[in-house]
């Protein structure tokens, strides 16, 4: 009779912290019933086992890459990333937008439009190439913000120009349209491959969050 109670007490334990703290694996689940009930942890999986196999628990298995990217989109560290998306879309509506003959509105187009190409691209590209340091090994987080502004705007300096040789090549032409949307579509491909990069190496230095 004491053995039943036992093995019923502990079916019930194993299915409320389930359904409590959503463990992804059998071992989470055997962890979180050992912090809480005194048995072994062979005991704890044949409960486990007789559990699944009469249908009554079920262990999700969340997929590892959407769920975490979207989680770290929402979090403080991916702010650049947002507002790199921001400053190159206000740009594209100031460029297409605001004609030449609207003043002064037209001096936000001049201002978006020199961050966007003295700025952006290079600093894009340093972010997917060092996602969290720069090369050079800084003694205070101040030089290595400094040290970042100056690559970003050096490397803007040389993706611009080469955009427009390439684009003197095709049927566009180097015009304001096509090297708008050429830096735009540079620019969010490496934010987004600098926002991969970001989280699996932050992933990888705090394999706990």
């Amino acid at each position: 009779m004491n053995d039943k109670a036992t093995t019923k007490n502990l079916a019930e334990t194993i299915l409320q912290i389930t359904a409590q703290k959503k463990p992804g694996t059998v071992n989470q689940l055997v962890e979180l019933v050992r912090e809480v009930y005194p048995a072994s942890s062979s005991e704890i999986l044949d409960a486990i086992v007789k559990l699944q196999s009469e249908g009554k628990l079920k262990l999700a298995t969340p997929s590892q890459q959407t769920p975490e990217i979207s989680a770290y989109l929402r979090t403080s560290a991916a702010l650049w990333f947002w507002a790199t998306i921001a400053l190159a879309f206000a740009t594209l509506i100031a460029v297409f937008a605001i004609p030449e003959t609207s003043f002064p509105l037209v001096y936000v187009r001049y201002v978006l439009g020199a961050i966007f190409v003295l700025w952006l691209p290079g600093y894009a590209f340093i972010k997917a190439l060092f996602p969290t340091q720069v090369p050079i090994k800084t003694s205070s987080e101040n030089l290595d913000s400094i040290e970042r502004v100056a690559l970003s705007i050096g490397l803007s300096l040389a993706l611009v120009p080469i955009v427009g040789l390439l684009l003197n090549y095709t049927p566009w032409g180097i015009r304001l349209e096509p090297v708008t949307l050429s830096l735009t579509a540079l620019t969010l491909t490496f934010a987004t491959a600098a926002l991969l990069r970001e989280n699996e190496t932050r992933k990888k230095r705090n394999p706990k969050t």
